[in-house]
């Protein structure tokens, strides 16, 4: 599982979603969590960092740059490329999220979650991640 140094960015633009993102982050063991309100200013996050962040979790739809956005720039830029990034989507958003989006992201969480769905996921994208050369 990822440690509890790890750097994480939470983005959701819904502030009460947000702060529930991220007590369960902390009840799973995380300290180090950096939030954003959009994509736009989880990109400004990602690029200010240092170090940098280890682990994003974004919300799926929000204004201004939504997590499609920010997915998409992380994965076409070089310093950004290789971050887990779980995406979270409700039941009814999961349905239009294209395919190739959904491969992009490291995992996929439907709102509303647990926390132990959070650290399930969370633990199997850690492996997946430890199973690349």
């Amino acid at each position: 599982m990822f440690g509890s140094k790890t750097k994480l960015l939470v983005v959701e633009d819904m502030l009460m979603m947000r702060k529930i993102i991220i007590k369960a982050c902390n009840e799973i063991g995380f300290t180090d969590i950096t939030e954003a309100s959009d994509g736009t200013v989880a990109w400004q996050a990602l690029q200010e960092a240092n170090p940098p962040h280890d682990l994003i979790i974004t919300d799926l739809t929000m204004p201004i740059a939504d997590g499609i956005d920010l997915l998409r720039r992380m994965r076409t830029d070089s310093r950004f490329k290789s971050i887990p990034l779980v995406l979270m989507v409700t039941e009814a958003e999961l349905n239009d999220v294209a395919e190739s989006v959904i491969e992009e992201a490291n995992a996929v969480i439907t709102k509303p979650f647990t926390r132990e769905t959070l650290r399930e996921k969370l633990e199997t994208v850690y492996k997946n991640l430890s199973k690349v050369p």
